[in-house]
């Protein structure tokens, strides 16, 4: 087996343990385009709206999260390979910090 084979095989795992993994309802309001869209890309995959909703926002949220800069502080909080890493004084922490404490209320 290749080992692209192993990666889409871990990637279908990954998904199907997300899937069983904590799913929580919420109600959301949209324009009426978008539910339209929402529609017939479900029906073309044969996926409830649910489901695309799920997907479409789970990977709207990795790329935000992809996207948020790194900005380097004056601190240097350690060093690897010999090059010095900064704090990071950007958007990352705070929002790490905000998961942490709805995750644990």
């Amino acid at each position: 087996m290749a080992s692209s084979a192993f990666h889409r095989l871990l990637q279908s795992w990954e998904e199907h343990s997300r899937q069983a993994n904590g799913k929580i309802s919420a109600e959301v309001e949209m324009y009426k385009s978008d539910a339209i869209k929402l529609e017939a890309l479900a029906k073309m995959y044969q996926l409830s709206r649910e489901e695309v909703i799920c997907s479409l926002l789970h990977q709207a949220i990795s790329e935000v999260e992809s996207q948020m800069p790194y900005i380097p502080g004056q601190k240097v909080i350690r060093v690897e390979e010999g090059e010095e890493i900064y704090e990071d004084i950007g958007p990352m922490p705070l929002y790490l910090d905000e998961q942490r404490k709805l995750a644990s209320s």
